[in-house]
């Protein structure tokens, strides 16, 4: 009979596995972690961090799911850099960028943790604010207005003040993601008219039923 030989692992059997395995394990981790960056990058503005559009219109979606379910109503707020353009053509694009990179930072700094904030264009940011009355969204934008202000802008460079405008909303019945940014909009274009630097706030019209006072 022959002799009784213990069967063998794949590691004993292939003594130049071990470090193929590792290799692998390398690269999939890498893959994991490309994957990772690939999906930060698809949600976050590159510049200021900042959540992008497309991810500020799911946070609408979400939010006017869960208020139809809980009754509780939020706040949506559109702002928009004043005179953003002349400090690019005046100092350039790279303290533009610094600007828009500290108020992503301040913004970030004293909003609250449910509170969403998104970079939506060039120089305009969106601000989603649950569990807000309008009136109490107006004070979270006087706040923002007094933070922004307060920050050291002559670092960026000398005699800069940054202003900004605000158009600011609120759900209403039967509201959409595209009907809120339309309405957040159209206050943020009023406020510019009116002379800058200030919040305009816009509900969507009640039915005239209950205008009329019939239910």
């Amino acid at each position: 009979q022959p002799p009784y030989h213990p069967m063998t692992t794949e590691h004993d059997a292939c003594p130049h596995c071990q470090p193929l395995r590792e290799q692998l394990a390398a690269r999939d981790l890498r893959i994991q972690e490309l994957e990772a960056l690939n999906d930060n990058l698809s949600r976050h503005d590159a510049l200021t961090g900042a959540y992008n559009l497309r991810v500020m219109h799911e946070f609408l979606t979400a939010e006017l799911q869960r208020s139809m379910r809980t009754g509780q109503p939020f706040c949506f707020a559109m702002i928009d850099l004043d005179d953003f353009n002349d400090i690019n053509e005046a100092f350039g694009r790279e303290a533009g960028d610094r600007v828009l990179s500290m108020v992503a930072a301040s913004s970030g700094k004293l909003l609250r943790v449910l509170d969403r904030f998104a970079r939506m264009g060039d120089d305009e940011f969106g601000i989603l604010l649950p569990v807000s009355w309008l009136e109490q969204g107006a004070q979270a934008i006087s706040r923002l207005t007094d933070a922004i202000g307060a920050c050291d802008w002559e670092s960026v460079t000398p005699g800069l003040k940054l202003r900004f405008s605000t158009g600011l909303t609120t759900n209403a019945p039967a509201d959409t993601p595209e009907k809120m940014l339309a309405r957040a909009a159209k206050a943020l274009h009023q406020a510019k008219a009116d002379g800058k630097n200030r919040t305009v706030q816009l509900e969507e019209a009640l039915p005239e039923m209950l205008l009329d006072g019939e239910f």
